[in-house]
């Protein structure tokens, strides 16, 4: 386990209802290729915010790579239509992340 993984863990026990956290954990296990702990810790991130947009861009994005295309797809559709109710520069971006990313898979 990687420093920075230990280091988060440590920050969710002291606070588990950040999504920062969860949201950081998920990323550390994404990059270790451990995709189903990555995709268990970005279900955490979006039960606790569901506007943790990116969440949406990461599960939609390891899905693909682990071939669940139409999984991916339901995914960064939902994402997409979350994002595109919030006003703002962040959300607008993320579902402009999520379309391309979407655009992608086959």
């Amino acid at each position: 386990m990687t420093d920075r993984l230990n280091q988060l863990r440590k920050l969710h026990e002291l606070d588990p209802a950040d999504p920062f956290c969860t949201y950081g954990i998920a990323l550390e296990h994404a990059k270790a290729q451990r995709n189903e702990e990555a995709l268990t810790w970005l279900d955490k991130t979006l039960a606790l915010d569901a506007s943790y947009f990116y969440a949406y861009y990461q599960k939609g994005s390891i899905l693909a790579e682990m071939g669940q295309h139409a999984q991916a797809q339901a995914v960064l559709k939902y994402g997409i239509a979350e994002a595109r109710k919030v006003t703002g520069g962040e959300a607008r971006h993320a579902a402009d992340e999520m379309t391309t990313l979407l655009d992608s898979i086959e």
